[in-house]
Formats: structure tokens, sequence, C-alpha cells
């Protein structure tokens, strides 16, 4: 990687970041913080890169109607938070995770320069390509799913990376991918995006507190919301070294439910979610769920709530 490219590549998003056509939606005429920014980008366009390089920013509180990324690339910048009606300090080496209709602005005014790497996806490109693979922690899965089945959601995460963290170097090459783009540019950030986001949530993991129980029952259905899409009796009894039979039996007596019925539950609460909060195609549904295809999903989704996967949106909308 050319440090000279590199240099070249911020100051020309640093200078289109202004020229953007950042206008508005209509939201909520009754919401206090009724502004909203559409998709920035061209109509073929899933990601978009930008860089932020100055020495002050005031942005109007607003939301947005795509998930984004932004990153104190130099310096530090605050970020003004609804929900905590505060500012909170993003300092260099931190990223500030967004979802659709966050409410958010930048704001920044001092005589030290900064530079904020920002990288934008749109909702469906999420859903459909990124999601499936960050899905494995529950607090995750609902972090990104809350846009939808809450609209004014106020949700965030707010990381300190580790020192030396590869996200940096993948941000610097997605900026300069971006700056001089190619026929491939948007199939080549659509992976340099999944690894960032694949660094992020392994530290987003890394920094949660580990939730301890005294009962073994608890544990193991943690793991099994962990690895609903996958997980069996033998895969449990080898990960906590007991024998399947008393992991079997563990369950029945502490909880009253065999393994299959918390594993059948966990999978539905998660196909409720993604029915809610997603647009995505059954069969993909089903394939995140862990099941082969969408007519055994169709099956037990049936089975457990007495009715279809549509009809239950239709009851519950």
């Amino acid at each position: 990687m050319s440090a000279v490219n590199l240099r070249r590549a911020l100051e020309k998003l640093g200078a289109d970041f202004a020229a953007r056509d950042w206008y508005y939606l209509d939201v909520a005429p009754n919401d206090r913080w009724a502004r909203a920014w559409a998709w920035p980008g061209k109509p073929e366009e899933d990601i978009i890169v930008c860089v932020h390089k100055g020495t002050s920013i005031f942005e109007t509180f607003h939301r947005q109607d795509f998930f984004f990324l932004n990153y104190a690339y130099k310096g530090s910048y605050d970020a003004i938070s609804y929900q905590y009606d505060n500012f909170i300090t993003v300092n260099e080496g931190e990223c500030y995770v967004g979802q659709p209709y966050t409410g958010y602005a930048l704001n920044k005014d001092g005589d030290e320069e900064f530079i904020i790497i920002g990288v934008m996806m749109r909702k469906e490109l999420f859903y459909r390509s990124f999601l499936p693979v960050l899905s494995a922690d529950p607090a995750l899965f609902k972090f990104f799913l809350e846009p939808r089945t809450n609209q004014f959601s106020e949700e965030f995460l707010h990381l300190k990376l580790e020192k030396g963290s590869p996200v940096r170097s993948l941000l610097e090459t997605m900026v300069q991918e971006y700056a001089f783009p190619k026929e491939d540019t948007q199939p080549i950030l659509k992976t340099l995006v999944m690894a960032t986001l694949m660094y992020i949530a392994r530290r987003y993991r890394e920094r949660k507190p580990t939730e301890k129980s005294g009962r073994l029952s608890d544990q193991i259905v943690r793991y099994m919301g962990e690895h609903t899409e996958a997980v069996t009796l033998k895969d449990i009894a080898a990960e906590f070294a007991y024998h399947p039979n008393y992991i079997s039996g563990l369950l029945r007596r502490e909880l009253g439910k065999t393994f299959s019925e918390i594993l059948l539950e966990l999978r539905m609460e998660r196909a409720v979610m993604l029915l809610k909060g997603t647009d995505l195609p059954i069969e993909e549904m089903a394939y995140m769920l862990g099941y082969s295809n969408s007519s055994n999903f169709y099956k037990a989704f049936r089975e457990y709530y007495h009715c279809s996967p549509r009809e239950y949106i239709t009851k519950n909308n």
C-alpha cells in the first residue's frame, strides 16, 4: 500500500464529502428530531466510503436510512447521542457503529486536524450479506435488527479497538479502492467491509462482560443461543465435557424441556425477529436458522405458532 496513494485518496474523499447530496427524508411528523438522511450514493452502490478531514464539523441532529460505521482515523471527535443526551467522545482508533434511524450528529471544534473514515451500507445488503455472519452473538443479532422493529431506535456500538487492529488497514484499503474505483470495486468493498465487521464483532465479544451462572443448564442454553443454526446434542456434550444422556436429562430436570424443544424455541424467537426486522426471503431465513429447506422451516413455524409466517406478521403488526 503506497503512502502517497493513501494520502491522495484521503484528500480526494475529503474534498468529495461536502459535495455529496445529503438530502433528508420525511419521517414521523410528531418527532422533534424528524430529519433523516436518505441513501446518498449512486443507485448501483451498496457501499459508500467517505472521509471528513478538518478541524471542525457541526451536523444537525439527524437519523439515516442505512447502517454506518465511523472510525476516528486521526484525532478525536464527538458524537451526539439523543438516547443519552450527551456527547460521546470517539478517540483515535475507536469506532462508532450506528443503525438506520439511530439519532446521531458529529460535532467538533478546535485547532487540531482530525480525520474520520465513514463506511455506509445499504440496509438490504447488510441484512442479506453481513447479518448471517454476525448473528451468532444474540446481543448483536438483536442490535442489528432493532431498527426495523423500533423505527426510532437509539442503540449504537462504541468500541475501542486494540492496538494494531487490522481494522485500520482494512479501512485504508477501502479508502483507496473507493477513491479510485474500478469495475469490481463494489464486490471488493463488500469483502473488506465483511472482514471489518467480523473484527469489530470479535472485539465486541471480547469487551462484553461474560455471563456467569451457577447452573450448567443456563450455560448450555446460552451456548445454544450462539449456535442455533447448527448445534447438536453431541456438540454440547463435547463443549461441556459431559455425556449426551446427562445433558439431555439435566435440561429436562432443571428446565422442564428437551434439547429439541429448547432449540426450536430459540430458532422461532429468531425467526420472528427476522420476519419483523428484514425483508429477506423465507429461503434465506430458513438457512440462517439452520433449516435445510424452506418447507421444513414452514412446518416448524406453523407447528410452533399455529399459523404461517405471513399470517403471524399480519396478526402482530
